[in-house]
Formats: structure tokens, C-alpha cells, sequence
């Protein structure tokens, strides 16, 4: 008899290590995704901060380019908005979702006011706003890396929750999905970053 006992506390012993063990596994794949994600949060700030001097910028030689100028500035507030959605709940599908439109319209509306830029030589040759298209591109470049290290995280989370028998433990411990930051189909010429050229 104590031999059947020894053998079920031991069961039992090893089944709890096994369940903290998978637990803390699902708790650091939650911990990369959301670091990851904040790694986004940067990026996107900072590409957020460089925007209102671009604008400026171009608002000292575009005076008949108000409309852009103002497409730009409101596709600027929403981004901000959804980074700070995202950011309450970074992970939620329709966070990411509003994010991702949200930076989407920002995309489109950037660059259109690049492609106006264009029509505007004394613009073009600024050197103000030569560094500002350089750092916006940089920034785009960082941004990319960062939205693929999150997705990456949220992929190994996703699959680490999913797998049985860390399923158990997942559904047990309130380990919800965890969404990608995508761009959707229908707006897939915004995957690379808005063209710069001067």
C-alpha cells in the first residue's frame, strides 16, 4: 500500500510540476509578444512625432496643398488613436485591427503628400525636408522589423496556447489568442513604405 501511494503522490507531483511548468512557458510567450509589441509602440511614436514637422515643413511651400496637408494631420490623429488602443490591449484582435487601419489610411495619406512633394522643387531641394523623408524612411524601415518580431512572438504564443496538452493549461489559466498585425488584403500596395525621393 505504501508503495501505491508513493506511486500517486509522485504522479500527482509530476503532473503539478508539469502544469506550472506549461504555465510559465505560456506566461513568457505572452510576456515576448506584448515586449514585442512595444518595440512597434516606438516605432510608431516616433514615426507619429516626425510627421507634424513634415507637414510644417511642406506647409511653408504648398499654401495651395491644404487638403493633403489636413488628410495627413486627421490620418495622423486616427494612428494615434489606434496606437493607443493597441496599446491598452496589445494582442486583441480588434485593437490590431484598428491599428492596422489606422496606419494603413496614415500610409496612403503620406504618400500622397510625397507624391505632391514632388510637383514642388523649391520642397524638394529643402534640406529640412530631405532629413525628415530620410528619418521617415528609416523609421519605416525599424517599424517593419519591429511588426515582424511581433508577429513572430505572437505566432510562437499562439502555437505554444494551441498545442495539446498545453491546451489544458491554456484554457484553464485564461491564456487568450493573441492576433498578428496585419495589412489586409485589399490593401497590400501599403506593405512597403511610402516612396521617397529626392
Amino acid at each position: 500500500m505504501t508503495w501505491f501511494l508513493l506511486i500517486v503522490v509522485g504522479g500527482l507531483l509530476a503532473l503539478g510540476l508539469w502544469w506550472v511548468g506549461t504555465n510559465n512557458r505560456l506566461v513568457a510567450g505572452r510576456n515576448a509578444y506584448r515586449n514585442a509589441f512595444a518595440q512597434i509602440d516606438v516605432q510608431l511614436t516616433r514615426r507619429h512625432d516626425l510627421i507634424p514637422n513634415l507637414v510644417e515643413t511642406a506647409r511653408a511651400y504648398m499654401a495651395h496643398e491644404r487638403d493633403t496637408l489636413e488628410a495627413v494631420i486627421r490620418a495622423r490623429s486616427a494612428a494615434v488613436a489606434g496606437l493607443g488602443a493597441a496599446k491598452a490591449a496589445p494582442g486583441e484582435a480588434g485593437a490590431m485591427a484598428q491599428l492596422a487601419g489606422a496606419e494603413g489610411q496614415l500610409t496612403g495619406a503620406l504618400s500622397r503628400l510625397l507624391v505632391t512633394v514632388e510637383a514642388y522643387p523649391e520642397l524638394k531641394a529643402s534640406t529640412t525636408m530631405q532629413q525628415l523623408a530620410e528619418e521617415l524612411g528609416s523609421t519605416e524601415n525599424r517599424l517593419a522589423f519591429a511588426r515582424q518580431a511581433y508577429n513572430d512572438a505572437v505566432m510562437a504564443y499562439n502555437n505554444r496556447r494551441e498545442m495539446f496538452p498545453a491546451s489544458l493549461v491554456a484554457s484553464q489559466g485564461g491564456f487568450a489568442p493573441a492576433a498578428l498585425l496585419e495589412i489586409t488584403a485589399d490593401e497590400a500596395h501599403k506593405r512597403l513604405p511610402p516612396r521617397v525621393q529626392f
